[in-house]
């Protein structure tokens, strides 16, 4: 990878850069110095007009609606939280877009499959930001273990230690494990037919501080892989042990004592095994280069050639897989979890292979209809005859139904019902314990179903929290419901109603920020005009 040619600017694919946080910074420089940077998209307007000035050839928005509908952009390229992963990449892949996303490739061997699938039916790229097997020393170790210079390989051990960054959105295992699977995957060339994972839970009772996670392959080769962000010295170091010599791969020191070989043997002596010791040598000619620029690059040169990258869906999914299986044995206090390979050629189910996830507490009735990729969370009950879009995410308590459409890319927060007669339109935003109602007057003794008024929300209105929506009306198309709000009429589309009962206040943006004065969004740039129904983009 080192050695490719320089790519010529001007025929670079052009990519944007979906999320520009700690991480998606250094992405954000990196497709910039390439010439490939098109568009940036962030959920922060103040991280957007910081970035507005310092490369403002990428164009920042909030919306990703604006990515998916822009022509100029081939390539996405995720760096948001990892639940979002799958949600974000489906809907690249879905617009006809080439896909790179951070590690992990998504939390669900499901979603995994069902990514791999749509990228294929596609001819999409579909990439996992495994860094470390672009990393010029990994590359260089990973040519010395192909070439037998190790010998057999018998065991391999990764450290990955710090003090920081402590996440709450996930542990340490799915935090720092990930780089260190992959290459132990590129090392031993298979798969392991077994994991084991131990951990502690030191600063948050339901995630982990630090984990152990032990590999075994069938060929014998063991693997062990330590993360911890509760460490008081940083050590990021691979060692792998073959029978003829040992390598150790240690990204805390110098470029030029990055890899060391050891030529440590063990010889046999009146039947007893003894260490001969040789002294550690310093492979030299490794090209010092910045691990992520050349995986920036690799990106565009599978997009351009239509080349399958080194970290491809699939390598993105076996890493997934143990991942998982380590969550399970870290579930269930360190049991071995079995494993089994993928076989050769192995296709993963196409686009619609993963119906809808749903938890194993929430209730499906017979006779609903759920479309791919939506996510039905804890105790939720969905009542027959009802409808819900791709890509929903219904909260914990939910009640759905009966007969109630809810449409694409949906979000109900926990503790909400969607009674009958309620429809919602794409992209609807209903926040926690918000209140729908579907009869004016009711009775708990008398039957007045009969008497259901039918309520719409029109595509991409919020409702926020403990709003109370009284049946009969309908929500503008992006209108906006302040929490606490009484409707008791109709909203216009675009408008911002707060109070009890809900009175004006303003107009929003399709992003979800108030417009100006003048309806200018101060955030995107949209501008609007009045019109019959509230506000239309100029």
């Amino acid at each position: 990878m080192s050695g490719d040619t320089p790519m010529n600017k001007e025929s670079m694919p052009k990519v944007a850069v979906i999320g520009a946080g700690a991480w998606g910074r250094n992405l954000v420089r990196n497709y910039h110095q390439l010439g490939a940077l098109t568009r940036v998209c962030d959920a922060d307007g103040a991280v957007l007009a910081q970035l507005e000035k310092q490369y403002p050839l990428a164009r920042p928005c909030l919306a990703y609606a604006d990515v998916l509908s822009d022509p100029a952009v081939q390539g996405i390229v995720i760096s948001t939280p990892a639940e979002t992963h799958f949600g974000l990449a489906r809907e690249a892949l879905l617009a006809g877009k080439h896909v790179y996303v951070e590690k992990p490739l998504s939390l669900s061997d499901r979603e995994g499959e069902e990514l791999i699938g749509l990228a294929e039916a596609k001819g999409l790229t579909l990439m996992v930001g495994h860094l470390l097997q672009y990393h010029p020393v990994f590359v260089r170790l990973k040519e010395l273990a192909v070439s037998g210079c190790l010998g057999r390989i018998n065991y391999i051990y990764s450290h990955r230690l710090n003090l920081g960054k402590i996440r709450r959105e996930e542990n340490a295992l799915w935090s720092f494990a990930p780089h260190d699977i992959s290459m132990i995957l590129a090392l031993t060339g298979e798969e392991p037919e077994s994991v084991q994972a131990t951990g502690g839970n030191y600063l948050h009772h339901r995630i982990a501080d630090v984990t152990t996670t032990h590999l075994n392959f069938p060929s014998g080769i063991k693997a062990h892989v330590f993360v911890s962000w509760l460490h008081p010295f940083k050590d990021q170091k691979l060692v792998v042990v073959g029978d003829r010599k040992m390598a150790v791969f240690d990204d805390t020191m110098p470029w030029s004592e990055k890899l060391l070989l050891y030529h440590h043997e063990i010889v046999w002596r009146n039947n007893a095994p003894v260490p001969a010791r040789g002294e550690p040598e310093r492979v030299a000619g490794i090209p010092e280069q910045e691990p992520l620029r050349l995986e920036c690059e690799h990106f565009l040169r599978c997009i351009a050639n239509g080349t399958q990258p080194v970290t491809d869906g699939r390598e993105g999914l076996r890493v997934l897989r143990i991942l998982n299986a380590s969550q399970q044995s870290l579930n269930t206090d360190g049991a071995k979890i079995p494993l089994k390979a993928s076989a050769p050629g192995e296709k993963p189910k196409g686009e619609n292979a993963l119906a809808y996830y749903a938890h194993d507490t929430a209730v499906i009735d017979k006779n609903c209809e759920i479309g791919a990729g939506t996510k039905i969370w804890h105790f939720s009950h969905v009542l027959t005859g009802s409808r819900i879009g791709e890509n929903c995410n219904i909260g914990q308590n939910v009640v759905i139904g009966p007969d109630v459409t809810i449409g694409r890319g949906c979000k109900i927060q926990n503790n909400v019902s969607v009674y009958k007669g309620v429809t919602l339109e794409d992209g609807v935003f209903c926040g926690p314990s918000m209140v729908f109602t579907n009869i004016i007057n009711p009775r708990a003794e008398i039957s007045k179903m009969d008497q259901v008024r039918p309520t719409l929300v029109k595509k991409g209105a919020t409702i926020g929290a403990n709003a109370t929506v009284v049946c009969g009306v309908t929500i503008g198309a992006c209108a906006f419901v302040g929490a606490g709000t009484v409707i008791t009429k109709d909203v216009l589309d675009h408008a911002l109603v707060v109070g009890n009962p809900a009175r004006p206040s303003g107009w929003m943006c399709r992003c979800g920020e108030k417009l100006s004065r003048r309806l200018a969004c101060p955030a995107c740039g949209a501008s609007y005009r009045k019109s019959g129904n509230g506000l239309t983009v100029k």
